[in-house]
C-alpha cells in the first residue's frame, strides 16, 4: 500500500445521466459528481468508463461530459477519463480530448474483441503513454476483453513512468500479489467485493460501482485496514458485501441508475443495447441498499 496514491483511495466509476430523449443530461451529471465527491467522499471519479456507458456515447459527448465534471468538482477531486477502445488510433484521439477537457489521469482498458497477444498489448499501452503527459491506470478485465494483461506484461509496463496504476478486475489475487511484489504499480480493486482481499495483498483502494451508495463507508473500511484495524475492516466489509455483490446481479450500470432514481436523482434510462433494470431487479437492489443503510 502506497502512502499517497496518485488517484487517492476511493474512486467511483460514475454513471452518465441521460434526458428522456436519450441526450446527455449535463446538469444532472454535475449534480451527481458533486454528490459523489462531497457526500460520498470520493478522491477521484472515473468518467466515460463502461459504467458510464462509454461504448454508446460519442467522442464529442465524452469530451463535454469530462469538461462539465472537471468544472464542477475538479478543484477537490481527481478526474480520470476512460479513453480505452479496441483501436489504438481512436484511443489516442480520446486521450487528446481528455487532456483538452482537463482530465487528471487516464483509464485505459485492454483492447477488446480482437484479443491482441501480449506484445501487442504492451505496445498499445506504451503508445498511449508516450502520447500523453497524464498518469495512466491500466484496466485489466479479461472477462470483458477476452485476454488478461499477464504478469510479465504488467511488470514490463511498470517501467514506463506514466503507467502508474492498475484497475484490477481479473479475479486472480495470486497474480495481482506477484505484480505488486515486483513493481511499484498502485493497485485498485475493480470489483467491489475484491477490495478487502486485495488490500491484504498491498492494494491502495477501489474503483467502485456500488460506491455510488457506499462511498463513505467503503473509505472508512480502507482507512480501518490501513491503520492496523483489520478485524473492524472485516466487520464493515461483511456489512457492505451484499451491496458490493448485489450491484452486479445484472449489468452494474442498470442497478446504479435504479438505485439513484430511488434516492431522488434523475439518472435517466440507458442506451441500447442495454435495457433498464426490471422493476423486480430494481426493487431487490433498493431493498439491499436499505438493509445495509446505504
Amino acid at each position: 500500500m502506497h502512502e499517497n496514491p496518485v488517484f487517492g483511495r476511493l474512486q467511483t466509476a460514475m454513471v452518465t445521466p441521460f434526458n428522456d430523449d436519450g441526450s446527455l443530461n449535463y446538469p444532472e451529471a454535475r449534480r451527481l459528481a458533486a454528490y459523489l465527491v462531497d457526500e460520498q467522499g470520493n478522491d477521484a471519479l472515473v468518467v466515460n468508463g463502461t459504467t458510464g456507458e462509454a461504448p454508446t456515447t460519442s467522442d464529442a459527448e465524452k469530451k463535454r461530459l469530462l469538461a462539465e465534471v472537471v468544472a464542477e468538482v475538479g478543484d477537490r477531486a481527481k478526474i480520470v477519463a476512460g479513453v480505452g477502445t479496441f483501436d489504438t488510433a481512436h484511443t489516442l484521439q480520446l486521450t487528446a480530448d481528455a487532456e483538452d477537457a482537463g482530465a487528471d489521469g487516464l483509464l485505459v482498458v485492454t483492447p477488446y474483441y480482437s484479443r491482441p497477444p501480449q506484445d501487442a498489448l504492451a505496445d498499445h499501452f506504451i503508445t498511449v503513454a508516450e502520447a500523453t503527459g497524464l498518469p495512466i491506470m491500466v484496466y485489466d478485465i479479461p472477462h470483458r476483453c477476452g485476454v488478461p494483461v499477464e504478469t510479465a506484461t504488467l511488470v514490463q509496463l511498470a517501467a514506463h513512468p506514466r503507467i502508474v496504476a492498475v484497475k484490477d478486475a481479473k479475479a486472480m489475487p495470486v497474480a495481482s500479489a506477484q505484480v505488486m511484489a515486483q513493481t511499484s504499480l498502485q493497485y485498485y480493486a475493480g470489483d467491489d467485493a475484491m477490495l478487502l482481499p486485495l488490500l491484504a495483498l498491498g492494494a491502495d483502494g477501489v474503483v467502485g460501482t456500488s460506491t455510488h451508495f457506499t462511498g463513505r463507508r467503503t473509505k472508512q473500511l480502507i482507512e480501518l485496514f490501513r491503520t492496523g484495524q483489520p478485524e473492524a475492516a472485516l466487520r464493515l466489509f461483511r456489512q457492505l458485501l451484499p451491496v458490493y455483490t448485489g450491484v452486479f446481479a445484472t449489468q452494474g450500470c442498470l442497478l446504479v441508475k435504479a438505485g439513484l432514481a430511488a434516492r431522488g436523482f434523475r439518472p435517466g434510462g440507458v442506451r441500447k443495447p442495454l435495457l433498464e433494470a426490471s422493476s423486480q431487479q430494481a426493487e431487490a437492489f433498493v431493498a439491499i441498499l436499505d438493509a445495509a443503510g446505504a
